[in-house]
């Protein structure tokens, strides 16, 4: 990362979660009653997120990550893998709540994470951070899949989370769209179909684009600003699950 975008990005990043809390905080008290009024449990969401990319195993070929504890509003019910175990999250899940569903289709269950940026565990805009149990299998099963957070800390919004949905789909209409026959399952294996894989293969293609950018100043403005300046309009959109 160019060293002038990195002190830049770090004083948006202080500045915008110090703002974005006090825009925000005064809604915790209604979101939370919602929450326990729909499902009684913890209102905070506190799981184990995979950071920036530290290195690799050579001897058994997994990839290490800075791991912090990630905060949300709580969207599924409070055992929601009692019986799954860790899972991606899917379009339609049974476990999100209806008060969740809501929560995720306007990204307000992300506003928590305000700390997690002030903190210094995330940015503002960035990659999605994944699940440690998940990230390194991915990795192997996706070719490049851990370059997408080498030297870049996981955000609350990013490239990705404007232009795909909420589960990393991407929208009939969209650009991308237009491209998911060569993307996505290319050769047509019908076991393939609707494979977790796809998703966060299209993910990691907007991922690697911003962290492109961030090599540059003037290109690490004109993305980081788009990106924060389209976020609301997504949120008022409600797009994705």
């Amino acid at each position: 990362m160019n060293p002038a975008v990195r002190i830049a990005k770090r004083a948006l990043d202080v500045a915008g979660s110090l703002f974005g809390l006090a825009v925000t905080v005064p809604l915790y008290p209604i979101i939370g009653l919602a929450i326990y009024l729909d499902s009684p449990g913890p209102l905070i969401f506190r799981q184990r997120r995979a950071g920036r990319l530290r290195g690799h195993d050579q001897s058994s070929g997994q990839f290490t990550f800075d791991e912090f504890l990630m905060f949300k509003f709580r969207t599924m019910s409070p055992d929601a893998e009692k019986h799954t175990g860790v899972v991606l999250a899917a379009e339609r899940d049974p476990r999100v709540t209806r008060v969740g569903r809501f929560l995720r289709r306007t990204r307000l269950d992300e506003i928590p994470q305000f700390w997690n940026v002030l903190f210094g565990d995330m940015s503002i805009v960035g990659p999605r951070p994944e699940r440690p149990e998940l990230i390194s299998n991915l990795a192997l099963a996706i070719p490049f899949f851990e370059e997408r957070m080498r030297n870049v800390r996981p955000g609350i919004t990013g490239l990705a989370q404007i232009s795909l949905g909420y589960s990393g789909s991407a929208p009939p209409d969209s650009e991308v769209g237009r491209y998911l026959e060569t993307l996505v399952n290319p050769f047509q294996l019908e076991e393939a179909n609707d494979a977790d894989a796809d998703d966060m293969r299209l993910k990691m293609l907007f991922d690697l684009a911003y962290t492109a950018s961030l090599e540059d100043f003037q290109s690490f403005l004109r993305t980081e600003f788009g990106v924060i300046v389209k976020t609301p309009w997504v949120m008022l959109r409600g797009l994705g699950r």
